[in-house]
């Protein structure tokens, strides 16, 4: 496993042990958190290192491989990529600037050493989002026309590989998730809402990714910060987002009166 931020690697790492899995991570400076490797066999390195990660995973014997968790990117400036890494950087060019075309330039490289990339549902698969309504809170007509076209923003919005997520309240686009995050955009959103219907959190995959590489995901504290920002809801693509936790977040969701759903997106 190669590492980013948050809860998710470790509750991958949870369940590769309850399933006799042997698993070895390569944790990032910087960007992993101490408590995910606790007790693990791992490897730190810098972003950037992609000799040494090679080596180290080749090291460990890795077969399958998992790229999990968020990760900030530093600039290109304070960037200190070894050999291997300054010459990945090259040949991807332009390609560099958004999420999307990185992740798949450091997927065909890893391919090429001879790992074969799974994605986190393929290890957590009862986290992967279901369609329907997943608590006792159902989305009203004008939360369902919000979804609706909340889903064609962010479908439009992952095209130009610039986020997941968008939030919509009564019809207008209060914000669009960038290289700020999810959080970030629930925050600033915040103090935009206006009265009445509550604003609506939408996320779904970019249409062009390869859904083994960062799908949107939804955790405890996506709903905690959604409840204290006062929105309506959560809509989010079935079969192609996690949601982490799940029976705590219907519960603490219903509790707050917010509903989670999962939503295809053709529908």
């Amino acid at each position: 496993m190669i590492a980013g931020g948050g809860p998710v690697p470790r509750q991958l790492i949870d369940a590769c042990r309850s399933n006799g899995r042997p698993v070895f991570v390569v944790a990032l400076e910087g960007q992993t958190d101490a408590a995910t490797v606790a007790g693990v066999d791992h490897v730190w390195v810098k972003l950037g290192e992609a000799s040494r990660t090679i080596d180290a995973l080749k090291a460990a014997h890795a077969e399958e491989l998992v790229l999990v968790g968020p990760i900030k990117r530093p600039s290109l400036i304070t960037l200190r990529p070894d050999l291997r890494g300054a010459q990945l950087l090259a040949r991807i060019g332009m390609r560099a600037l958004g999420d999307d075309g990185l992740l798949k330039a450091v997927r065909d490289e890893l391919e090429s050493e001879g790992f074969r990339l799974i994605g986190a549902h393929d290890v957590l698969r009862d986290a992967l989002a279901q369609h329907g309504v997943m608590g006792a809170v159902a989305p009203d007509d004008l939360a369902l026309s919000d979804i609706a076209f909340g889903m064609k923003v962010a479908r439009q919005l992952g095209e130009l590989d610039i986020g997941q997520a968008v939030v919509v309240q009564q019809g207008v686009v209060l914000g669009v998730e960038a290289v700020e995050g999810t959080d970030a955009l629930i925050a600033r959103c915040a103090a935009l809402k206006k009265d009445g219907p509550r604003p609506v959190l939408i996320k779904r995959a970019k249409p062009q990714q390869d859904r083994r590489l960062d799908l949107p995901t939804v955790g405890l504290d996506t709903v905690a910060l959604c409840i204290d920002a006062g929105f309506g809801g959560i809509a989010i693509e079935a079969g192609g987002s996690l949601v982490l936790d799940r029976a705590q977040i219907v519960a603490r969701a219903d509790q707050a009166g917010m509903f989670v759903l999962g939503v295809v997106p053709e529908q």
